[in-house]
């Protein structure tokens, strides 16, 4: 039964190890010949890196693979996935559709190839048997120069399957050009565009500059850890962390889980809205119900605030287009069946 709701997932991180490694043999790929057997792949592919750009680099292996021909293999198997083991009712799926092109085009080929890779997400999402509300959020990206990175955002401001933008790349890279980013962030809500970004993901991505043009913050940890002054004004916006407890562990932001604690009582008593997400559910090799079992085993959060959450993320899905989450429409559908 579908009753959650993903706001942070990655497509490039989406894929677990399995059907990757099953991919690359099918097509014989170099990567096959250099991981034969699988428990090696896997350990490859999921273990913990000790920073963020490190582990940011397996983001290029899978993007070299999902091609235009590719992406409806992958897509496919990620929906049934998320249906059937994650019970997930809506899904923000994110990625840079520049770095999904054909890398023997030139530049102003590839941006005009962008559009045919959103059409391929977005038709591949939709899948009868495993209906889930789905929507994606591209991500411009810290590696692109900037007549790349608006053409996303004019790209996004014209399709009916994206929801929202993002900056990606590693938010420690991005202060160098940070002037460039508030342009764009500007730009994009003058195009009514709905916003998030990755920052305060890590100490070295803590950017006052680009708050005011979120309407959600991708991860925004370090600032209940490190600038709680902040919380009060982002209460007052009305944003919300997405907050994806693995990925700080596999990225060696944070040493312990218990550290999340903080961000969660610090948060909660300000009155600053948590979405609880996966953020790479295949490269961690977790699922969403993970997450929230972890939160709650660790003594991190309890029920109650694990449903505040549930809920938070329904509220501040970009294109979830009713007042209520599923499990409140099943409750009435219940009460009704009931009363007959």
């Amino acid at each position: 039964m579908a009753l959650y709701a993903e706001l942070h997932r990655h497509l490039g991180g989406s894929v677990v190890p399995r059907v990757l490694w099953r991919y690359l043999h099918r097509e014989q790929s170099e990567l096959a010949d250099r991981f034969p057997n699988y428990p090696d792949f896997e350990d490859f592919y999921t273990r913990p890196r000790n920073t963020l750009d490190e582990y940011l680099e397996l983001h290029t292996l899978v993007e070299g693979v999902q091609t235009a021909k590719a992406l409806p293999y992958f897509i496919y198997r990620l929906m049934r996935g998320a249906y059937i083991f994650e019970n997930l009712a809506y899904l923000e799926l994110r990625y840079t559709p520049f770095l999904r092109t054909d890398h023997t085009l030139t530049q102003t080929q590839r941006i005009d190839q962008m559009a045919e890779i959103v059409e391929i997400v977005g038709k591949a999402s939709q899948v009868a048997e495993y209906p889930i509300v789905s929507s994606q959020i591209l991500c411009m990206h810290s590696r692109l120069p900037y007549e790349v990175n608006r053409a996303i955002v004019d790209l996004a401001a014209q399709s009916d399957y994206v929801c929202a933008i993002d900056v990606a790349g590693g938010d420690s890279h991005y202060a160098e050009r940070l002037d460039e980013w508030v342009e764009l962030y500007a730009y994009a809500r003058s195009l009514n565009l709905k916003t998030t970004g990755h920052v305060y993901e890590t100490k070295d991505g803590c950017y006052p500059e680009l708050l005011p043009h979120l309407m959600r913050i991708g991860h925004g940890i370090q600032i209940p850890l490190l600038h709680p002054n902040l919380l009060k004004e982002v209460a007052r916006r009305g944003q919300c962390l997405e907050v994806c407890p693995t990925t700080y562990l596999k990225t060696g932001t944070l040493q312990d889980i218990q550290q999340l604690k903080e961000v969660f009582d610090r948060c909660f008593d300000a009155g600053v809205d948590i979405a609880i997400c996966t953020d790479n559910a295949g490269l961690h090799d977790v699922r969403l119900p993970f997450e929230y079992e972890s939160l709650l085993t660790h003594d991190i959060i309890g029920f109650e605030e694990l449903q505040a959450c549930q809920d938070a993320a329904f509220r501040h899905a970009f294109a979830w287009n009713y007042e209520q989450r599923p499990v409140s429409m099943l409750n009435r559908l219940m009460n009704t069946e009931a009363s007959v």
